[in-house]
Formats: C-alpha cells, sequence, structure tokens
C-alpha cells in the first residue's frame, strides 16, 4: 500500500498544463462546505446522465445533448476531487486512492453500457473498449504498485480529451443526421451486426487502448528483467 501513496502522477496531455490551471482556479474558489468526497459523487451523476442520454437517443437523436452535458459534469466531478483536496493540502491517500478508483470502475461500466443502449454503437463493441480501457487501467494499477507511478495520458491523450472528442462526434450526428442513418450489415464470428460509424469509433478506440497496453507491457517486461534478472541456479 505504500507504492499507492508515494505513486507519482503522470500526465502529459496535450490540455494537461491548461486544466490543471483551470482546476486550481475553481479549486481555489469553491465554498468551503463542498468536499472532495461530494465532488466524486458530482463525477458519479454525471457518468449516469451520460448513459441516460446516450439510452434516450433511441428516441431521438437531440438527446445526445444530454449525453454531452453528462461527459462535463463527469469531467468536472472526477477532475475537482483530487484538486480540491491537493489545494487544501487535505490529501487522504490510502482512502482516495480505494474510493477514486473503484468508483473510476462503476463509472466507466455505466458510461460503456450507456452508448451501447444507444442506436450508435452496438453494445458488443461497446464493450469491447470497454474491455480495452480495463486492459489498460489494470496495466496503470500494477505499474502504480511496481513503479511507484501512475500513468493517466498516453499518446498525449487523457481522459479530457476523450471527452472532448466524444462530444464532438455526438454534436456531428446530431448536425448530420445520415451518420447515424448510415449502416452496412456485417456478419462477426457467425453474427449479423447493423454496423455504423460509431461502431468503426468504438473498435478503434479499443484498438487504440490496447496498442498502447501492448507498447507498454512490453517495455515495462524488458524493465522490469533488467532489475529483476533471473537468479542463478546451484
Amino acid at each position: 500500500m505504500e507504492e499507492n501513496k508515494q505513486a507519482a502522477r503522470i500526465q502529459t496531455s496535450i490540455l494537461n498544463a491548461a486544466e490543471k490551471k483551470i482546476l486550481v482556479w475553481m479549486a481555489e474558489r469553491m465554498p468551503s462546505w463542498v468536499s472532495s468526497d461530494m465532488l466524486t459523487f458530482v463525477g458519479f451523476i454525471g457518468s449516469c446522465i451520460i448513459a441516460a442520454g446516450y439510452a434516450l437517443s433511441n428516441l431521438n437523436l437531440q438527446w445526445l445533448w444530454l449525453a454531452s452535458f453528462g461527459l462535463l459534469v463527469n469531467w468536472f466531478g472526477d477532475s475537482m476531487d483530487g484538486s480540491l483536496a491537493r489545494v487544501r493540502n487535505a490529501q487522504r491517500k490510502t482512502y482516495g486512492f480505494y474510493i477514486d478508483h473503484n468508483v473510476d470502475v462503476i463509472n466507466e461500466v455505466i458510461m460503456f453500457v450507456g452508448v451501447g443502449m444507444s442506436p450508435l454503437v452496438n453494445l458488443s463493441f461497446a464493450m469491447f473498449a470497454l474491455v480495452g480501457y480495463f486492459m489498460l487501467s489494470i496495466y496503470v494499477y500494477i505499474d502504480c504498485h511496481l513503479k511507484g507511478e501512475m500513468r493517466l495520458t498516453y499518446g498525449g491523450l487523457g481522459p479530457t480529451e476523450f471527452r472532448l472528442l466524444l462530444i464532438l462526434v455526438n454534436t456531428l450526428f446530431i448536425f448530420i443526421p445520415w451518420l447515424s442513418e448510415w449502416k452496412v450489415e456485417k456478419v462477426i464470428f457467425h453474427n449479423v451486426f447493423q454496423v455504423g460509424i460509431m461502431d468503426y469509433i468504438a473498435v478503434a478506440i479499443a484498438a487504440l487502448l490496447l496498442i498502447f497496453y501492448l507498447v507498454s507491457f512490453f517495455k515495462d517486461a524488458r524493465y522490469f528483467s533488467k532489475i529483476d534478472p533471473p537468479k542463478n541456479k546451484k
């Protein structure tokens, strides 16, 4: 557990510098009655709003505005809880690590299932993307324990960039109807799918996460092999 307490946060995303300034600015002006736990709960509410927006988009694509709003709410809660604790010098490193990452798991399941319930993405493809996300997450937690590092960004992209890209995609689907109407029939492992543009995006995201995972896995495997070489047999 000591490794978790001392883990260095590695953030090299495109928007990290600007985002950090904004989060610190907001944290310094946050009312005293607002706690980090409350903000973590706000992030959870945001994930529920996202899922609801995507599910309701079966009725009308205008509900994607609700999903995009949920992404903003989720960003606010998920990004501000730790920032508030650091600004107030009130970190609870063991408790915070435990709560934050367990709630992250819950949030991601809710969001990915919500996306899979929409008319834009087949649930199977959404779950494929969720598997990729969890594989990379597990790698990050292992690295956190073994190296004392928590890498939050890959390829210059982090959670904030992915949220913004998803808001952009939602907006495009609202204003360009044929994006959601275009479908082709695909047979995959004897299963027939009506595949749309968002399905390709979901698979691309899953593939990207898998690539990040494999590259990081083999890179760190070489590193750990050097610092923990085989023992000479007598």
